[in-house]
């Protein structure tokens, strides 16, 4: 019996690993291929398939996502498509084949949100998609069918469901700069034309797709964080000024804090979040401790346990006034506040009380310090 299980153990081992093994380079498909067939959950509650779009001429599928700044720079672009080509016979559907499992905070910077199917709802929702937009992140069966490389990669087929082109949307990443080279167009008014496609495929460029073997990464992110050294600065009126002042070139979100404030402890992780997701922008966090001197050590030890690498301060008096007015003038007291300053002072949000998450996620990541492209 020993024998059987530990047959059977090895045989799991080789299956995953040959997943693994495809998952991470799987072939793209090749010109003249037929179309994979899909069952995905759109974000409309709806299930998808080949059937689905059986009554247009020319079939159109991007493998995209929320979080890549290069996906987001083709948004405006895949809805100009739907809109200019849908009479003519073009459906457009849109993929998301990323493991939101396999995504790590540092490359989430260019974002308010992950891949998550909620996430992709709002993302639809938000930027008002005039095509579908399918799941296949807890799977990835059609992207492994049809191996796209980057997000954006979109493949372009004909009426019998032949594909005729595969590569990128246009030669330009930048939704500002107008582009030479418009290959996904072109493909797509060849094929409702009964013409040959032109540049039948080329590469594309954008954010890797992140398999299901990526996960790990997610957990060497994390492990990281406990090696990154925790400080608490004591800061004065002065010093507070200073920092409200923001004579850096960084975006700051202040929060003001207590070990003591309920719903400041509990709050506390979203702003490690967005620490770790911004960090590598033009953007950082502070905290400001409003526990009293003596109560140091506790909020170190609170900070620690937070992973809080960013910088960190305690006033140096007990008067909670002084505080409040070097802090903004305009608060009133009650914890937490939070505060965003653009590099020369300007508060461009406060809010007394909670904050809400992903709305100052996406405050940040579309001030123009910051910004959802390169």
């Amino acid at each position: 019996m020993r024998a059987f299980y530990r047959i059977l153990f090895a045989l799991t081992v080789l299956v995953s690993t040959n997943f693994i093994s495809k998952a991470e380079q799987p072939e793209t498909l090749k010109i003249g291929a037929a179309a994979p067939d899909f069952n995905l959950l759109g974000v409309d509650g709806k299930k998808y398939s080949l059937k689905s779009f059986a009554a247009s001429p020319v079939l159109a599928i991007v493998f995209t996502c929320n979080h890549c700044p290069t996906a987001q720079a083709y948004e405006e672009r895949i809805k100009k498509l739907t809109a200019d080509y849908k009479s003519k016979g073009l459906a457009m559907i849109a993929i998301s084949s990323n493991d939101p499992k396999a995504i790590r905070l540092d490359e989430l910077g260019y974002t308010d949100l992950s891949d998550t199917y909620e996430e992709m709802k709002i993302r639809a929702k938000d930027m008002a998609y005039n095509f579908p937009y399918l799941f296949d992140g807890d799977d990835q069966k059609t992207a492994l069918a049809y191996g796209p490389v980057a997000t954006p990669h979109i493949f372009v087929f004909d009426k019998a469901r032949k594909l005729q082109y595969h590569g990128r949307i246009d030669d330009v990443e930048k939704p500002t700069v107008a582009p030479k080279n418009l290959d996904a167009k072109n493909a797509i008014e060849a094929l409702l034309a009964n013409k040959p496609v032109p540049v039948p495929s080329t590469k594309t460029f954008g954010c890797s797709m992140k398999w299901i073997s990526k996960e790990d990464g997610v957990q060497k992110e994390r492990a990281g964080w406990a090696k990154e050294p925790v400080t608490l600065e004591t800061i004065d009126e002065a010093g507070l000024k200073e920092l409200i002042s923001n004579k850096s070139d960084k975006l700051r979100l202040i929060n003001v804090w207590a070990t003591w404030c309920g719903p400041c402890v509990t709050e506390f992780p979203d702003f490690m979040t967005m620490h770790h997701m911004y960090r590598g922008r033009d953007f950082e966090f502070v905290s400001v401790s409003a526990d009293n001197p003596d109560k140091k050590e506790k909020a170190l030890k609170f900070l620690q346990g937070k992973f809080a690498s960013n910088k960190n301060y305690i006033f140096n008096v007990e008067d909670k006034y002084k505080l409040i007015e070097a802090i903004d003038p305009k608060w009133q007291g009650a914890l937490p506040y939070t505060i965003l300053v653009e590099p020369g002072g300007k508060i461009v949000y406060a809010q007394q009380g909670p904050i809400d998450p992903h709305k100052m996620k996406k405050i940040v990541v579309e001030n123009k310090y910051v910004g959802r492209y390169y």
